[in-house]
């Protein structure tokens, strides 16, 4: 049905296009050579017989091509169609709805500056399109790179919500009960499901990925020591550990920007311990929180006292792809074993792939079996044989 629709309006622009298009190129037959048939009051509309034959002649001629053609245009226009769609599919929504709201913004803009230009002879009819063009393209191109920079602009409007609701709340049930109302609505840490960051997730950037998509939920408890030992690794003069801590700024600049998770800094601090990792522990013990780290020692430490801990390399392990015995992959032989012939091999994400006799491969791309796995809070690891 769609098909025949269409076809039928490409039919009726290309006889209309071919009408006018005839009539403009044949001045010959459009000359007076018949009676006047149309008049109207204002003046004189003269419709000679040989400008009617040209109308009507490449009305059918037109007629005839668009429908003849017209089965091509359509499936152009569904290629064109699904290359759209696939692409739209392909780009997060809110980049699609960023995408939208740009291009509005650049056809207003082109629209109020072609309104001005348009009064230039000769280009004055054409300088708008060329604005609208240029214009809604650095309108898509601009909201959709500086989203979050936007987006980070309205950030408060939903807090003041939330504030403005409970400050609502707390004066409506003043009146009825003033101490049990103080109790309810006195903020608690469990409340905020605090999740502290400690340096080395931090430095690793994974987190503010993870933060990305939503996947962590409460609040983000930056303590005032892990910003001080990150400024003091941005200061080193090792240029390693200097931009690792520049990186690690970095990482918190942008979680704090991030409009997924709410960020709070805390000046608390322990002056009688030393260590940063165990003033971390310290204080996830007194906000009820979990921390965040990839750090395998402080993950066993939190553990063995009672605080809760998400590990980044634990996370990282649950995603991958399961490998079974008997499996085949196809791996490069980088280096040698500490077992005497032994090769290993790395995949893409960075798993170790240990290959028994591989040795004799060195630096050659082979073929080889899954005879088993290892995986622990410190990454994962592949035991493999040459395939026959």
């Amino acid at each position: 049905m769609l098909d025949r629709v269409l076809r039928f309006f490409i039919t009726l622009f290309l006889a209309i296009a071919g009408g006018a298009l005839l009539d403009l190129a044949s001045p010959v037959l459009t000359m007076y050579v018949g009676t006047e048939i149309l008049k109207m009051e204002m003046g004189i509309v003269r419709i000679t017989m040989g400008s009617l034959i040209c109308i009507l002649l490449g009305a059918v001629l037109g007629g005839l091509i668009g429908f003849l053609a017209s089965p091509y245009f359509i499936r152009c226009l569904k290629r064109f169609s699904a290359w759209v769609e696939q692409q739209l599919g392909k780009m997060p929504i809110h980049d699609v709805i960023a995408g939208a709201i740009g291009l509005a913004i650049g056809l207003i803009i082109a629209n109020l500056l072609g309104y001005s230009f348009a009064k230039i002879p000769i280009v004055g009819d054409y300088i708008p399109v060329i604005f609208s063009i240029v214009f809604g393209y650095l309108g898509i191109t601009i909201t959709i790179k500086k989203r979050q920079e936007l987006t980070g602009l309205f950030d408060f409007v939903p807090r003041f919500m939330k504030d403005f609701a409970k400050m609502k709340e707390m004066r409506a049930g003043a009146s009825q009960a003033p101490a049990e109302t103080a109790k309810a609505v006195a903020p608690k840490a469990e409340d905020k499901a605090y999740k502290l960051l400690d340096t080395s997730v931090i430095i690793d950037g994974r987190i503010a990925d993870i933060c990305d998509t939503g996947f962590i939920e409460g609040t983000m408890l930056i303590p005032v020591f892990v910003l001080e030992e990150l400024q003091h690794i941005a200061d080193s003069s090792d240029v390693l550990k200097r931009t690792r801590g520049r990186r690690g700024l970095d990482i918190l600049q942008r979680i704090r920007q991030s409009t997924k998770v709410k960020v709070e800094i805390t000046n608390v601090d322990f002056d009688d311990i030393a260590e940063v990792d165990s003033k971390l522990v310290r204080l996830g013990q007194q906000v009820g929180g979990k921390i965040i780290t990839n750090d395998y020692n402080l993950n066993k430490v939190a553990q063995l006292r009672g605080v809760e801990v998400l590990n980044i390399n634990e996370l990282s392990n649950a995603v991958k792809p399961v490998v079974i015995p008997g499996e085949t992959m196809h791996v490069t032989i980088v280096k040698a074993g500490k077992e005497p012939g032994q090769g290993v091999a790395y995949l893409d994400d960075g798993t170790m792939i240990v290959v028994e006799n591989g040795y004799h491969h060195m630096n050659e791309s082979i073929t080889v079996e899954v005879t088993s796995a290892l995986q622990t809070a410190a990454g994962r690891m592949i035991f493999a044989k040459p395939a026959r």
